[in-house]
């Protein structure tokens, strides 16, 4: 019997699921776990792996459509059943056309065999099969809009997967690269993957309905402004020290633990000796009364190409800073690839959001409910700054600076206890002196 693909249930909440994208088509070949669609719910995006190695035998839910848990979507040949009913369904549906496409089916059927050299399709396949479990759907597309096999490109993300970065930085060094007779051989190639174009981008004027995850993120924004009654206050730190530090350690941390040495951690972990000092930052408001949250659990805000989400670091106060960087890359990885699970995203104490990362000085982000406060980011660049000696002379330097805003919710943080808190987080950065690993 075929094996049942379901729309699983994705935490005690969910009811249903909306299927955003098949990965494969009827007849192709699917490997146990391999991602085969993706879906959005109320809570996370996420690809969805194959419950059983066969063939795809039929797709009964499309794509944009709403279904509750547990409903069957589809359904997959295994073993000896694999080979002959994955190929029967379009013979099937073949005689029962009417005669006016009798002779259309006909010459489909001629063109099929036309090309005798079957051989070479289904070596294509098998790697076609092998790139795709190595990359994300958003790596494919763009490999398909620019003609590029995904089999020349060497994946840095967790397993030698593909990241976007990989593909964006082959695509530079192509087009930067003099033109040889080899990319002109390599023409033909990039024709045959034109047939299936990518969904062409909205022109101005177009009306496009929003996405699962617009709707939440709107519904979330506007709930949230409600809610609570922001104030932002900013503080410039100075952090030479840090740009320093890092530059010094990146390469050696990298080789030593397998993992790049980011910014990240330092704001994370300044930011947890604050709230272990301030407590009711990291608290938050039930009914008329306060919550005083036993862990701290950092929701940190990852941009995605379609959408925003912010996956929770559980537990970062009992993290070193080893473990805080690895749980970050971990999570930011795990959003680009669509691999979070609900429990992920829930649960957080206080955020940090990061605009600084595309070139904002600073930015006023909306808190995190429940949370009741959320510190940006801002970019770091080199600035004149006024450095104090121990004498107290006063000299002009060119430092790496940093603008740190902290959103908060008036109603349960004062302007003071806000000030105190930031000012804490400056000197945590300004003055570092733990171990990095």
């Amino acid at each position: 019997m075929p094996t049942d693909i379901i729309m699983p249930q994705m935490g005690e909440s969910i009811v249903e699921g909306t299927i955003t994208k098949w990965l494969k088509k009827p007849g192709d070949k699917v490997q146990r776990d391999e991602p085969l669609f993706e879906i959005s719910t109320d809570k996370v995006d996420a690809e969805i792996p194959a419950p059983a190695s066969g063939v795809l035998r039929e797709i009964k839910v499309s794509e944009g459509t709403t279904v509750g848990v547990n409903t069957v979507v589809g359904t997959i040949a295994t073993d000896g059943e694999a080979s002959a009913p994955a190929k029967s369904p379009p013979a099937a549906a073949a005689p029962p056309q009417k005669e006016e496409k009798k002779e259309e089916k006909r010459e489909e059927k001629k063109a099929a065999p036309a090309p005798p050299p079957a051989a070479t399709p289904a070596p294509e396949a098998t790697h076609e099969e092998d790139e795709e479990a190595r990359s994300s759907p958003l790596v494919r597309k763009i490999a398909r809009e620019h003609g590029v096999s995904l089999s020349q490109i060497s994946g840095t993300g967790l397993g030698g997967r593909i990241t976007k970065q990989d593909i964006m930085s082959f695509i530079e060094r192509q087009s930067s690269a003099p033109a040889a007779p080899q990319t002109q051989a390599q023409q033909p190639a990039a024709s045959t993957s034109a047939p299936r174009p990518a969904a062409p981008a909205p022109y101005p004027g177009d009306l496009v309905p929003m996405t699962n995850m617009r709707k939440i993120i709107a519904q979330r924004m506007i709930e949230s402004r409600r809610t609570s009654a922001h104030v932002h206050c900013m503080y410039e730190v100075d952090f030479t020290r840090i740009v320093n530090l890092r530059n010094k350690h990146k390469a050696g941390f990298e080789q030593r633990h397998g993992v790049r040495l980011t910014y990240m951690p330092f704001f994370v972990r300044a930011a947890i000796i604050a709230l272990q000092q301030w407590p009711i930052v990291n608290a938050s408001i039930e009914g008329e009364n306060i919550r005083y949250h036993r862990q701290i659990n950092v929701g940190i805000a990852v941009a995605l190409d379609w959408g925003l989400i912010v996956p929770v670091l559980k537990n970062a106060g009992d993290l070193n800073f080893l473990g805080l960087q690895r749980g970050i890359t971990d999570l930011g990885e795990r959003a680009r690839n669509k691999k979070l699970k609900p429990e992920d995203l829930e649960g957080s104490t206080f955020t940090v959001t990061n605009p600084g990362q595309f070139g904002a000085v600073f930015g006023l982000p909306i808190i995190n409910q429940p949370n009741s406060a959320i510190m940006g980011v801002g970019g770091i660049t080199k600035q004149p700054l006024v450095i104090t000696d121990k004498d107290g002379n006063d000299s002009i330097a060119i430092r790496s600076a940093v603008h740190l805003t902290l959103g908060y919710d008036h109603r349960l943080i004062d302007g003071a206890v806000a000030d105190q808190f930031m000012a804490l987080v400056k000197k945590n950065l300004e003055t570092w002196s733990e171990e990095i690993g």
